[in-house]
């Protein structure tokens, strides 16, 4: 059961979608989603529902929020439009949005546990930033994009991390991914994957580069590493 919210932030209103688990299955740990350059997708929301599902309460905030949008509609001129977007993006701004998300998260009454950070693409580079000033819990990141940026910020992400990569990403390379793989390892509660064949964005079943295979692997390791670092 999901429903819209808005988070005060010091220059307005942030739009979210929030996510209630089933009151049977719920165990009281939180989980923020951050979402990919297509922004709340169809994708992210299935996403953030099955994570529900798993018993988590969910928030997602709605990054692109202050360029007047929340999500990219599915069509041949998505990816232009969703790279258009995010290149837009204040930095700055999108960190201290997914940082409000967080402290809003623990917060709410329902959630008496632990709170963890995932997030796809975009989200996954954002997520990582986040967690270097917010302290999560946990952080799962999905071939974060801007990674390669924010290397130096590695010491400062202490809580456990997984990170998930395809060896055919078109835009984060082999070496690459071994300088990401390097930086981040200096943290012992690191997990990184790689999945042969797979390339970027690999795990959402609406775009073009999707793989069926790397999915279906790296969600069950997403599921088992958020269940190990999120139980309270």
């Amino acid at each position: 059961m999901s429903e819209h919210i808005v988070i005060e932030v010091g220059d307005g209103n942030l739009p979210a979608v929030l996510w209630q688990p089933n009151p049977d299955t719920a165990n009281g740990a939180g989980i923020v989603v951050v979402q990919e350059i297509f922004g709340l997708s169809e994708y992210i929301v299935r996403r953030g529902q099955q994570l529900a599902d798993l018993g988590y309460v969910v928030l997602a905030p709605a990054v692109f929020w202050r360029l007047g949008t929340t999500a990219v509609p599915n069509g041949p001129q998505m990816l232009d439009e969703a790279l258009a977007l995010a290149s837009r993006v204040d930095w700055p701004s999108a960190v201290s949005d997914v940082g409000a998300a967080v402290t809003a998260l623990r917060a709410r009454d329902e959630v008496t546990g632990k709170v963890g950070i995932v997030g796809f693409c975009f989200g996954g580079g954002l997520g990582f930033a986040t967690a270097a000033v917010t302290a999560p819990d946990a952080l799962v990141s999905y071939y974060g994009s801007a990674l390669p940026t924010l290397l130096d910020l590695a010491p400062q992400v202490a809580c456990p991390s997984l990170h998930h990569f395809g060896t055919a990403d078109a835009y984060i390379d082999g070496p690459t991914q071994e300088r990401i793989r390097a930086a981040v390892s200096g943290n012992p509660r690191t997990e990184f994957y790689t999945y042969e064949g797979a390339n970027h964005a690999f795990d959402n079943a609406d775009f073009v580069l999707y793989d069926e295979a790397a999915s279906r692997s790296a969600w069950p390791r997403t599921v088992d590493f958020l269940r190990r670092h999120l139980s309270t």
